[in-house]
């Protein structure tokens, strides 16, 4: 149970810091965010836990995948804020992205990468 809290505890840590680092420099925080942190703190828990190096791989491979449809979204949420107000643009692009996943989904299927 300690290990548990542990992982929350220092993920939790993570997203604190790039939120506190935004409200003082949009670029340092936007860059901190854009950086694949979760993902390597992913890894390291699941390594830490004795995951099989597939697991570890797959993980990584579909991180990459997943990350792609939500590129679009992230260059209209600007867009989107400016027009709507902040909640109805976060529930724009939460749906939106959803589409895009989709939409990507099918059309990879086609390389032979499932990822839905």
């Amino acid at each position: 149970m300690a290990w548990i809290i542990s992982k929350y505890f220092i993920t939790a840590i993570l997203v604190v810091v790039v939120s506190e680092v935004a409200k003082r420099s949009d670029r340092f925080g936007a860059l901190i965010a854009a950086l694949p942190l979760v993902t390597v703190l992913t890894l390291i828990w699941l390594y830490v836990e004795k995951q099989p190096a597939e697991k570890i791989a797959n993980h990584a491979w579909y991180t990459f995948w997943y990350v792609l449809p939500t590129l679009p979204m992230l260059l209209a949420f600007p867009t989107l804020l400016s027009r709507f107000g902040f909640w109805p643009a976060l529930l724009i692009y939460v749906v939106a992205t959803a589409g895009c996943f989709g939409l990507f989904a099918l059309f990879v299927r086609r390389f032979g990468i499932e990822l839905l």
